[in-house]
């Protein structure tokens, strides 16, 4: 059964607190019906998560009422929603999704799938307040299951899983490869870090070797520390440094 909705009642879904009111207000509008019964609605969204429809799908006894998947689709189908929103009313008051809240809602995500409409969100409801599967965390929960799912969706599920692992095996592998050619790299820069450094003290021992020994042969020339420092473009100081080397 279709709900006549009012200009006000198609608003664009961003807002759960508004959506509950709008429920809240067709459980019990003119009091037409039984509000000590469960009833089960559907709700259907566009593009634009503006509400286009609000279906009465079912109504129970004052334990439980009946979504069959067939009956909940129908009209999602026929006017080409792209999301629904499941909502039913617990007369007793009490919120705690049963079980049987649970079963019908991992059912019809999966059906959802199936027919390419979202099932975005299952409130419960009461004259005071509501719940909302994907506000208490249950609607991700539900999304992992596979109780539902058809056999050739397992099977795509496991083979995307397998992809996933091995591609993940691949750029671990990679990665080790990268790292094990930074490790080589950094080894030969600690090595020809090591070389250039040998090398740079064995030349500066042989320029000091070659300055002690020129140095020499022109103080036994009686040149002066002066004119040896013009000579071998040295400082006055860096040439006395080395006569007293010399000397001692």
């Amino acid at each position: 059964m279709n709900v006549k909705l009012t200009d006000k009642d198609k608003i664009s879904v961003t807002n759960p607190d508004e959506l509950y009111e709008i429920m809240r207000q067709i459980l019990f509008r003119d009091n037409k019906i039984d509000c000590e019964k469960e009833h089960f609605w559907m709700i259907g969204l566009n593009m634009a998560n503006t509400i286009v429809y609000i279906e009465l799908v079912s109504m129970g006894s004052v334990k439980a009422s009946q979504a069959e998947p067939m009956n909940v689709y129908r009209v999602a189908v026929l006017k080409g929603v792209t999301s629904v929103i499941a909502v039913h009313n617990h007369p007793s008051g009490n919120l705690t999704p049963s079980e049987a809240d649970k079963d019908t809602t991992d059912r019809l995500i999966q059906v959802g799938k199936i027919l390419d409409i979202k099932f975005l969100d299952h409130f419960i409801i009461s004259a005071e307040k509501y719940i909302s599967f994907l506000d208490i965390g249950l609607m991700a929960q539900l999304e992992k299951s596979l109780k539902y799912v058809v056999p050739y969706k397992i099977e795509e599920i496991i083979r995307k899983q397998e992809m996933e692992i091995r591609l993940g095996k691949e750029k671990a592998d990679k990665l080790k490869e990268t790292t094990n050619q930074l490790k080589e790299t950094t080894n030969q820069l600690k090595e020809s870090a090591k070389e250039f450094k040998e090398t740079a003290k064995i030349e500066k021992s042989l320029r000091i070797e070659f300055e002690m020994t020129v140095i020499s042969n022109l103080l036994k020339q009686k040149m002066t520390i002066e004119q040896i420092a013009v000579i071998l473009n040295l400082t006055t100081k860096e040439v006395e440094q080395v006569t007293k080397k010399i000397k001692s």
